[in-house]
């Protein structure tokens, strides 16, 4: 085990622990839990809709007891000790801002959200795990998409300084609250940042790295590239105490991925392809030399067999790359209803047969960008591409041109958020006995394991070498 002690640090290429030994992160992000998202635990459209349709069936108590018990169940000391049993040592916590401050009483800070968080970070301490601590949704929100809680198309953090300000402040009460904690790997300022003019992200960036340094000087903070953490152009000269970290999503893994090695997307792939887009989105590591963290990456597995075999052997090709790098890593997502997670809830547990009608229905709909595609809705989706292709041709918006524009506007938006009320209406008349019950199904003791995915992973656990 890892020395914890004090906080780790950044020397030259390599993080140390506090007595100078290297220290390799590798492990999970805890999605969908202090910042839900719709494919890994089953809503429509973003967090802040799901809830305001529980709300309005619950009532304010069953509603409030409802997240609650969410909260309590998806993650407990089984799952730190499950994750210390497969020989990794990381959790990526993200969270959402809302937990820590609501909309009409900005820079009022909300201690309850810090006792869920404290929780994990304990139980993952007391087995010798790293945690960092990520904010994936920002006030005003830093991407154009649902996992960053938006219910739009824009991201506003990078328009309105008040949003600014209220994320410095958050932060600012994050690093005083974990300042001193060795096992607390560091703070992720911004998950996924997304700046159209890429004038802005810098410069915020400065303000907060000296805003969480003025509190605590002695945890890493972990930085993102820009456009969904893969664009390093606008960096300049590393900062002390940094580690700069990109996410390394491959095209044979998505949802709609082809075969591996094969054609994805338009794109031939095959392991020399992974790996020179590892090295392009990590070239800014490299070329100057500083500690390296692969944030996020990872396939979706479909449930065929011959589709899954591929899926694993392109894991299996990333986690080699990665070894012989000797770069942290942190795979997405621990635990959903079977989409991704090491850990899912059981098809046959009290929540997927409750949400079941919806989870068809977005099936059918393909709203969900992660978990759907758009075979239910090609007659609706291909006219609209074609008109677009003929009336604006030169249309290519930030961060992925037309066609995934019309895919969020279309899908993940418009035919998500009538599906809403329908999804609220699957939890009427239920008790907390009954709520309880249901929550229980994302326990650890509940959910079923994908054994091949823990059995990779732990081949490819924690080691103590670096890049030389």
């Amino acid at each position: 085990m890892a020395n914890g002690t004090a906080p780790l640090r950044v020397r030259g290429n390599r993080i140390v622990d506090g007595e100078g030994n290297p220290v390799v992160l590798r492990g999970f992000g805890l999605g969908g839990w202090m910042n839900m998202e719709n494919f890994i635990t089953g809503y429509p459209a973003n967090e802040e809709a799901q809830r305001e349709a529980v709300r309005a069936v619950l009532g304010e108590e069953k509603y409030r007891f409802f997240f609650d018990r969410f909260l309590e169940h998806f993650f407990t000391e089984g799952d730190a000790r499950f994750i210390f049993s497969l020989g990794l040592n990381l959790l990526r916590l993200p969270v959402n801002y809302r937990h820590f401050e609501e909309d009409m009483r900005p820079f009022e800070i909300r201690e309850k959200g810090f006792r869920y968080l404290d929780r994990v970070v304990e139980h993952c301490a007391a087995h010798g795990i790293y945690t960092i601590i990520d904010l994936h949704a920002l006030p005003g929100y830093q991407n154009q998409h649902w996992h960053s809680d938006n219910p739009t198309h824009k991201a506003l953090l990078w328009r309105h300084r008040h949003f600014q300000d209220r994320t410095v402040n958050i932060w600012e009460h994050i690093a005083d609250r974990y300042r001193g904690n060795p096992w607390v790997a560091g703070y992720n300022p911004i998950n996924e940042p997304a700046d159209p003019s890429e004038q802005l992200i810098m410069p915020f960036y400065r303000r907060l790295y000296e805003a969480i340094l003025d509190v605590d000087p002695d945890h890493l903070i972990f930085l993102e590239g820009n456009r969904y953490s893969v664009d390093f152009h606008m960096f300049g000269e590393p900062w002390p105490g940094v580690v700069y970290t990109n996410h390394d999503y491959a095209l044979p893994g998505f949802i709609d991925g082809g075969p591996y090695p094969g054609v994805s997307r338009g794109e031939y792939v095959d392991r020399d392809v992974l790996e020179r887009t590892f090295l392009q989105r990590s070239s800014y590591m490299l070329e100057h030399d500083v500690p390296l963290w692969v944030g996020e990456f990872g396939p979706v597995y479909l449930g065929d067999e011959e589709a899954d075999r591929m899926r694993y052997q392109l894991l299996r090709d990333q986690l080699e790359i990665y070894d012989r790098h000797g770069v942290s890593w942190a795979i997405w997502t621990y635990k959903d209803i079977g989409l991704q997670g090491v850990q899912y809830a059981a098809p046959d547990s009290p929540w997927v047969g409750r949400i079941r009608p919806i989870l068809e229905k977005k099936a059918r709909l393909g709203v969900d960008a992660w978990g759907g595609t758009d075979a239910g809705v090609r007659h609706v989706m291909a006219p609209l591409e074609e008109l677009f292709a003929d009336e604006y041709p030169n249309y290519k918006p930030f961060p992925f041109g037309a066609e995934r524009e019309i895919e969020l506007l279309v899908r993940n938006i418009l035919l998500a958020e009538p599906m809403l009320p329908e999804y609220g209406e699957l939890f009427t008349g239920m008790d907390e006995g009954e709520i309880d019950a249901m929550m229980r199904s994302f326990s650890f003791e509940n959910c079923v394991r994908r054994k091949e995915l823990a059995s990779i992973l732990s081949e490819h656990a924690v080691s103590s070498g670096a890049r030389s």
